[in-house]
């Protein structure tokens, strides 16, 4: 797709949030890059799809209608977490209009890191404010405002029974390993040192070797998993970055 045609980045959100995550990164962006953010079925404010379809691949299937009803001709993801992996997912389709992906603490397009014990009581926790609160706790490590707090315990409680344990028993565990290879276009990867649920080397082991040569993954030094709430500062220049390098890709 030639470089002409102006670049919009497309965020999709982590498991148990919202679009909202991505306010902050959309401002900095703007003017320059317009910033659009869908709430995945299932959470944020959109409904459970009618057939509760929550495969990665039904969510992939979801980003690419919405990004057809807009009629973007150029784009990048950005996949935050559970978004990373959809952003993988669909980056492998070599969809018209792609041109690169950006990867915020993605989970890996092989199956998710993480013991039956958790996996289980993750499950339990579900619509538990207390739960979420401990949750928000251990994903996070900088200090976040009061309101921007409250939104992300908000987020977590307004999630779909539907969506939050199909991502926990099934699209957590998918294995997109041998379709990487089809992900041709740029790509990065940014993670915070500090994050205890998908660590650097995480990225490092199961995603960048997948990913195409040359993909860069950038440590952003005391930040822990909510990337776009904990640095957009850091997330917005790394992008800006991205964009300016896709222009002679």
């Amino acid at each position: 797709m030639p470089a002409s045609f102006p670049l919009t980045f497309i965020g999709l959100h982590y498991w148990a949030g919202s679009s909202r995550a991505f306010d902050a990164i959309s401002q900095l962006l703007a003017p320059n890059y317009p910033f659009l953010a869908p709430d995945l079925p299932g959470f944020g404010g959109a409904a459970p799809s009618e057939a509760n379809k929550f495969s990665v691949d039904a969510y992939a299937d979801a980003v690419a209608a919405f990004i057809t009803e807009r009629k973007l001709k150029r784009y990048v993801l950005v996949g935050h977490s559970m978004g990373g992996k959809i952003a993988l997912a669909l980056a492998a389709r070599q969809p018209v209009g792609l041109a690169g992906v950006a990867l915020l603490s993605p989970s890996p397009p092989t199956p998710e890191p993480m013991t039956d014990e958790d996996r289980m009581s993750s499950v339990k926790a579900y619509g538990k404010p207390a739960e979420a609160e401990k949750t928000f706790r251990t994903i996070t490590a900088r200090p976040l405002p009061a309101a921007v707090h409250q939104q992300i315990v908000q987020d977590n409680l307004r999630s779909s029974r539907a969506a939050w344990d199909a991502w926990l028993l099934h699209g957590s565990r998918e294995n997109m390993g041998t379709r990487m290879c089809d992900v041709l276009v740029p790509c990065l990867i940014v993670a915070g040192d500090q994050d205890a649920v998908m660590s650097p080397s995480v990225h490092g082991l199961e995603t960048l070797p997948l990913l195409p040569e040359g993909t860069p993954l950038e440590i952003i030094k005391g930040a822990g998993h909510l990337l776009p709430y904990e640095a957009p500062q850091e997330v917005a220049a790394l992008l800006r970055r991205f964009a300016e390098r896709l222009k002679t890709a």
